[in-house]
C-alpha cells in the first residue's frame, strides 16, 4: 500500500497517528475537520474537499474544505454544492472508482467546481469513500504541482471510510430505539466563517455576513471599538471568491492626508519632492482582492471625494499621472463613529455614505454576547499558552464568574489583553480571580451584590443599549425587547433611565 508514496515509513507512522487521533475525537464536525486537514498534510495537497452523499446516494454536497490549511465548513451561501452536472465527481460516486489525473491542463475533464487561483491546479485525486452501508462520499485532493497522487488512494480511502464509520456508529448509539433515520452531522454554528460565538447576537451577525460573502457589494462594518471589525472583514475575504487574492488593510486615521492619498493611489516619479520612482498604491496592490479601509470616518473630506470616484467608476489616477486605469477591488469599510452624525456636522460626505453602505453590518458589543465571553476567554487563553509554549491552563469557576460580571468597555480587544496578562501572571495550572485586574462596579453600601441588584443592573444595561441602537425611539425599543410600550416606560422610570442615557 505504501510502496508508491515518498518516505513510506514516515508516511505509515503519520497515517497511524491520524487513525488514532480520529478514534478519540467525539464531535462530528471536529472529526470531519481533522480528517480533511490531516488528509491535506498526508498528501501534501493545497486543497482537499470532502463531499458527502445524500440519502438517495445520487447527489453530493461539499461538506468540508481545507484550502492551504484553512478549514471551511458547509455554508449554503458559501461553499458550492455538487449536482449531476459535475461528471467527474458523479463518475467516482456511481462507479465506485478512483480517478487520478497528473496534468489537469491537458485533461478533458471539467474541473470548474474547483476554487480559482493564480497558479492553475495540475494534479487531482478523487477517491470514493465506501462504508458498510455503501458509498457515503467522495474525497478530492488537488495540487498545483504535477505529482503522482495514485499511491495515496488506498490509504486515504480507508482513512475516510474509518472517519465516516466513526460518525455513523455514534449516530446509531445516539439514535432512540426504533428510529431508522440517521442523525444529521453537527457542523459549527458559525457556518465556517471562523468567528467565535454562539450567542443570538453573533448568530444574527454571521447570518448577515453569509448573505454578502459571495457578492461584489461594498460592506460597511460599524460598531464600538474592539468588536472585531478587521476579523470580520478578513472572514468576508477568506470565505468569498476573492480568497486567493490579496487582503490589504489601511487605517485611515493613521496617516496625515497627503501621505494617505499617496498610500492609497500611488504616485509617479517626480510627483512631489522625494518621489524618485514610481510606486503603486494600495488600490493596485489589492486589485482582484479586498481592501479594508479601517476608521473610514476619519478620512479627510478631500480624499472622500476621490474615494467616491473609485467606488462609482472603478478607476484611479495615481499622483503625478494624467492617466486613469481600471481596478477590480472589493471595498470593506469599518468605523466605530456615527457616520450619520458626521454627515449632519458636515464632516462626512452624504453621497459617499450611501455608496459605502449598501450592506451595513453592525457588530454587537461584547456585553450583548452573553456566553461568548467565556468561549472567547478560553480561546485566547489557549492561544496565549501556545505562544508561550506552556501547558494549557484551567479556569476556576470564580474566575469565569468574575469575567462574566464585567462589562468590557473595550470589547473583545480588551478581553484578549486581560486574558493574555492573566496567563502571564499565572504560575500554576489554574487561572484564578487574583490573576485578573477588573474594576467591577460595587454597590453604594459596599456590601454584597444581591440577586435583585444584579438583575436590575443587567436589565438597565440591556435597555440602554437597545435605546441607543434605535436613537432613543421607545416604540422600536419596546418592539425589539418584546415588551408593551407601557411596560417599557414603567421599567425605564423604575430603573431611572433618562433620555440622555440613550445618547451615543
Amino acid at each position: 500500500m505504501f510502496s508508491h508514496v515518498p518516505e513510506p515509513l514516515a508516511y505509515a507512522q503519520a497515517l497511524l497517528a491520524q487513525f488514532s487521533s480520529l478514534s478519540q475525537t467525539a464531535d462530528d464536525a471536529t472529526l470531519l475537520g481533522d480528517f480533511t486537514r490531516g488528509t491535506a498534510r498526508l498528501s501534501g495537497c493545497e486543497l482537499v474537499q470532502l463531499y458527502l452523499s445524500d440519502a438517495s446516494r445520487c447527489r453530493l454536497e461539499l461538506s468540508v474544505q481545507c484550502l492551504e490549511d484553512r478549514l471551511q465548513f458547509r455554508d449554503p451561501a458559501g461553499l458550492p454544492c455538487d449536482d449531476d452536472g459535475e461528471q467527474l465527481l458523479q463518475f467516482v460516486l456511481r462507479q465506485n472508482r478512483t480517478v487520478c489525473l497528473g496534468a489537469l491542463d491537458d485533461s478533458l475533464h471539467d474541473t470548474r467546481f474547483l476554487p480559482a487561483r493564480a497558479a492553475p491546479w495540475q494534479s487531482l485525486l478523487c477517491v470514493p469513500l465506501a462504508t458498510e452501508d455503501g458509498i457515503k462520499g467522495v474525497l478530492l485532493c488537488v495540487s498545483s504541482q504535477r505529482i503522482d497522487l495514485q499511491g495515496f488512494a488506498d490509504s486515504l480511502g480507508l482513512l475516510g471510510a474509518f472517519a465516516l464509520n466513526q460518525i455513523h456508529l455514534r449516530q446509531r448509539l445516539r439514535r432512540p430505539a426504533g428510529e431508522g433515520q440517521p442523525v444529521a452531522i453537527n457542523l459549527p454554528s458559525t457556518n465556517g466563517l471562523g468567528l467565535i460565538g454562539k450567542s443570538a447576537a453573533m448568530r444574527q451577525t454571521c447570518q448577515l455576513i453569509s448573505k454578502v460573502v459571495n457578492s461584489p457589494y461594498t460592506v460597511l462594518l460599524y460598531g464600538e471599538t474592539g468588536t472585531g471589525k478587521e476579523v470580520v472583514a478578513r472572514a468576508i475575504h477568506d470565505c468569498g471568491p476573492r480568497r486567493t487574492q490579496a487582503f490589504v488593510v489601511q487605517n485611515c486615521a493613521a496617516l496625515p492626508e497627503h501621505l494617505l492619498e499617496s498610500e492609497l493611489f500611488g504616485y509617479r516619479k517626480g510627483a512631489f519632492t522625494g518621489a524618485d520612482r514610481d510606486r503603486i498604491g494600495l488600490f493596485d496592490a489589492a486589485d482582484k482582492g479586498t481592501l479594508l479601509l479601517d476608521e473610514i470616518g476619519d478620512m479627510p473630506l478631500s480624499l472622500q471625494a476621490k474615494l467616491l470616484r473609485v467606488l462609482q467608476e472603478g478607476e484611479i489616477r495615481p499622483l503625478g499621472s494624467n492617466l486613469t486605469h481600471k481596478i477590480d477591488v472589493r471595498i470593506v469599510a469599518a468605523t466605530h463613529r456615527d457616520l450619520k452624525r458626521l454627515m449632519s456636522e458636515g464632516k462626512f460626505r452624504e453621497d459617499l455614505y450611501y455608496r459605502l453602505a449598501p450592506f451595513p453590518i453592525q457588530l454587537p458589543p461584547l456585553r450583548q454576547r452573553g456566553p461568548d465571553v467565556i468561549e472567547l476567554a478560553r480561546h485566547f487563553a489557549d492561544k496565549a499558552c501556545a505562544l508561550l509554549q506552556r501547558d494549557l491552563v484551567h479556569w476556576s469557576d470564580a474566575a469565569l464568574a468574575h469575567l462574566a460580571a464585567y462589562d468590557f468597555p473595550g470589547n473583545v480587544r480588551e478581553l484578549k489583553g486581560i486574558v493574555e496578562r492573566a496567563v502571564l501572571l499565572c504560575e500554576g495550572d489554574e487561572l484564578r480571580v487574583e490573576h485578573f485586574a477588573l474594576h467591577l462596579k460595587k454597590p453604594s453600601d459596599e456590601g454584597r451584590v444581591s440577586l435583585r441588584e444584579r438583575m436590575e443592573h443587567i436589565e438597565r444595561s440591556l435597555m440602554t443599549d437597545c435605546l441607543r441602537k434605535h436613537s432613543g425611539n421607545q416604540t422600536l425599543t419596546a418592539r425589539e425587547l418584546g415588551l408593551p410600550l407601557r411596560t417599557l416606560l414603567y421599567r425605564m422610570s423604575r430603573l431611572n433611565i433618562r433620555r440622555k442615557d440613550a445618547e451615543v
